[in-house]
């Protein structure tokens, strides 16, 4: 059984007023608030095990090691990776995507070769892509989107080619909500020999992803989007490939030997993951993730549907709102204009009322100079949301309205 009033309970945050209202919280795909279990996971590592992993001795270093190494092998079974080594340890998506640009880009792309994209991307999938075709002299391509907030698949694949060597597909859109067929990308993408990655950010909180029947080469994602602390992600990378990069950063932990002639790398995971890591953040990730489990993905896309159902019924009774981003398939994120109020006013006026929306270009500039828009403001939903927030957004958007009426 839902009860939203239990699992509501769990986040202390929301238990709060802003400006002498109460907190409706809907900036999701920025970043999702964090359970109890979670900070609690957090807290003990800081009050009872702090020490550095891997390389003590000693009962703290080991209780860390044990509980870090277990939050990777939860994660491996979250996304069904082959083994733990194929789940490396990141600061987030960005440097995921960084990662994999610099390390297996700098050993495969050069001139001549093509990086294909698409024009929904976040431009964490934009510009390390840009910064590697700077370098090499590969070229960029980008796959375009219909009105809808859709990619144009046929477009796509006419873009596909031998000098094609890597795809840079977002699962989910952060400012649409459109969620791309990464299937059907993947297997379009492999018949010409490119590898894909698959920038998950938005996605990973909402669905079930399983890398294996995805049969995606890379997979990225960030914890702070999935209940989890903020500076933590993971890149998922298919053994064979991820074994053959040469690491992206030198340090403590991924070495085996070291001289001043040679250094000896270390074995996956831990070649890609240099210096002391985000010990707390892992051991909240991996809390984050039973969370996640203990829920359902099954009753999280049944919450977050009504909700945008909800919504968006609302919006599209709504005077003057316009939507951006109508895709058949999407989730869980509501872009829109509003006649002669900019978004940033909106924002403002709304977050006056105690309402959490997201004002800007969210970071998908491309996306907004196609729908000829300057920015959108964009409320998110999670599982903890409630039809009584959303009712308190369209409130807070008649008052905005009569502002500037």
């Amino acid at each position: 059984m839902f009860d939203i009033e239990k699992i509501r309970g769990d986040f202390p945050i929301l238990n709060q007023q802003v400006y002498g209202k109460p907190l409706a919280y809907l900036d999701n795909a920025a970043t999702t608030q964090k359970p109890q279990c979670v900070i609690d996971a957090v807290n003990h590592y800081y009050t009872c095990d702090n020490a550095n992993v891997h390389r003590g001795v000693h009962a703290l270093s080991e209780r860390a090691t044990a509980n870090y190494e277990a939050a990777r092998q939860r994660i491996a079974s979250f996304f069904n990776a082959r083994s733990e080594r194929e789940v490396i340890f990141t600061r987030g998506t960005t440097e995921a995507i960084n990662l994999i640009a610099s390390s297996w880009g700098g050993a495969h792309i050069g001139a001549g070769d093509e990086v294909l994209i698409t024009h929904m991307e976040h431009h964490s999938d934009i510009v390390p892509w840009q910064m590697l075709c700077e370098r090499t002299g590969a070229t960029l391509k980008v796959a375009p989107i219909n009105e809808r907030g859709e990619l144009i698949m046929d477009a796509f694949e006419a873009l596909l080619s031998e000098r094609t060597k890597i795809v840079g597909v977002v699962h989910m859109s952060n400012a649409l909500g459109s969620i791309n067929p990464v299937e059907r990308i993947i297997e379009k993408a492999h018949a010409v020999g490119a590898k894909v990655l698959v920038d998950g950010a938005q996605a990973a909180g909402h669905m079930a992803v399983d890398v294996q029947a995805m049969d995606c080469d890379f997979y990225v994602t960030s914890a702070h989007k999935m209940y989890g602390p903020t500076g933590i992600g993971v890149l998922i990378g298919r053994e064979s490939i991820l074994e053959s990069m040469p690491p992206y950063q030198g340090g403590g932990d991924m070495i085996l030997t070291v001289s001043f002639e040679k250094t000896e790398y270390n074995d996956l995971p831990y070649k890609f993951e240099a210096g002391t890591p985000h010990i707390a953040g892992v051991i909240g990730f991996g809390k984050a993730i039973e969370y996640i489990q203990g829920i359902g993905f099954d009753v999280i896309a049944k919450r977050e549907k009504e909700l945008l159902a909800y919504a968006t019924a609302k919006a599209e009774a709504f005077d003057g709102l316009r939507q951006i981003g109508t895709a058949a398939h999407k989730a869980c994120v509501l872009s829109f204009v509003l006649d002669q109020v900019h978004p940033h006013d909106l924002g403002t006026i709304v977050d006056r009322e105690g309402v959490a929306i997201r004002a800007g270009h969210h970071c998908a500039m491309p996306v907004m100079q196609f729908f000829k828009v300057p920015a959108t403001a964009r409320a998110s939903f999670s599982v903890y949301n409630t039809e009584a927030e959303v009712d308190s957004l369209f409130v807070a958007l008649e008052k905005a309205k009569a502002i500037f009426a």
